[in-house]
């Protein structure tokens, strides 16, 4: 049922001409143990080969504070932000030469973008970052994304980077996003506590079901199986096909390449969405929140209208104009989420209001809906 006889998504992998490649820090310093070099050389040689075929690839790489808690000698990943600054800081430089190095036996140019969240929350700045990326691709040069951990704050981390693999997916708009993993790909249940899980060898990106599936996240990373389901479905939101699958396995990229039915794959059911949509899909801090009625849920996802004050039961937040909240329905569901027309205070006085009070209410109407429909995505 989850697992298709047909598999229209390998055939788009197979494909895929430009991929973001995701390499976890479990993989990249062998379990903790310090940069595993010659590992690292091999998924470098297929990527090399993939771009030799002319696939445009772009690596996000974890691995900056793991290997700098090697070099530290921590055995214990921080928790307080000065630290794991400290330790991107050391272990990024480690990192990148080690990538130079071996992508230069190919010929190949690597260059270094660290992004933060921050960056891609920023309109503007989020069409530099893919204005800069795709002009990398198209000179031929393999970018080496990471979060910049050495200066990210709590409010601006992605939290992994297997996040971070599918906002840079929606921002070139990928083909493919591969996910490089310590385990096969994802299973029914945890296999390293029960013999009996199966390999789900393909399902549909939101499948609800697969939530309940993913476990937690390991001792050197922040992700874990759920934080490649979310991925997942973000990457879907441009049509990306995600594949989770093991680095240990020989020559995983290029068998992937190939439509090889390797790991697991999550496929998208759904028309890639606008490219402002997916900017404000990929947004993932949020200010407040909005309770809608039952009218106003259906209105949004039937219609795909503006949201009205009319339809709101509740608000919650300090949110100002401008503001990304999340609209909710009356069992805290989310709905949508998009950039609020007014500020908590004055949201507050119109809801429930039709919009031809909302000047008389006021003294002034910035718009007559709360979210405009260009600025809302239903989720």
């Amino acid at each position: 049922m989850m697992a298709s006889e047909q598999a229209p998504g390998r055939d788009a992998l197979a494909g895929a001409r430009r991929v973001v490649v995701k390499i976890g820090s479990a993989l990249l310093t062998n379990d903790g143990r310090g940069l595993d070099e010659a590992a690292i050389g091999g998924w470098v040689d297929q990527i090399a080969e993939l771009h030799r075929r002319g696939i445009e690839v772009v690596l996000v790489s974890s691995g900056a504070v793991a290997a700098g808690m090697v070099r530290l000698g921590w055995q214990a990943r921080p928790s307080a932000v000065h630290a794991l600054q400290a330790a991107a800081a050391v272990g990024q430089n480690v990192l990148t030469e080690c990538y130079e190095g071996h992508f230069d036996r190919h010929g190949v140019l690597t260059a270094q973008i660290l992004l933060t969240h921050d960056d891609l929350s920023n309109r503007k700045r989020y069409l530099n970052a893919r204005s800069a990326l795709r002009t990398l691709v198209e000179l031929r040069v393999v970018p080496v994304v990471n979060e910049n951990d050495t200066v990210v704050t709590d409010e601006i981390r992605f939290g992994d980077n297997d996040t971070l693999g599918a906002l840079v997916a929606n921002l070139l708009e990928a083909d493919a996003l591969i996910i490089l993993t310590d385990q096969e790909g994802l299973f029914d249940a945890d296999p390293r506590h029960n013999p009996e899980a199966s390999l789900i060898p393909e399902a549909r990106a939101d499948d609800a079901r697969l939530t309940a599936m993913a476990g937690g996240g390991g001792a050197l990373g922040r992700g874990g199986m759920a934080t490649k389901v979310r991925a997942a479905r973000l990457a879907a939101r441009s049509g990306t096909v995600t594949a989770i699958a093991s680095g240990r396995q020989p020559d995983v990229l290029t068998r992937l390449a190939e439509g090889e039915r390797l790991g697991t794959l999550l496929r998208p059911e759904q028309a890639p969405i606008a490219a402002r949509k997916r900017w404000l899909a990929g947004q993932l801090q949020v200010r407040g929140r909005l309770t809608l009625d039952a009218g106003a849920v259906t209105v949004l996802r039937e219609r795909g209208s503006s949201l009205l004050p009319v339809g709101v039961k509740a608000l919650s937040g300090g949110f100002v104009r401008g503001d990304m909240v999340e609209c909710v329905d009356e069992q805290g569901q989310r709905i949508a989420k998009g950039l609020i027309n007014y500020g908590a205070d004055d949201a507050a006085r119109i809801l429930g209001k039709p919009s031809h009070q909302i000047e008389s209410l006021l003294g002034y109407m910035e718009a007559p809906e709360l979210i405009h429909r260009d600025n809302l995505v239903v989720i």
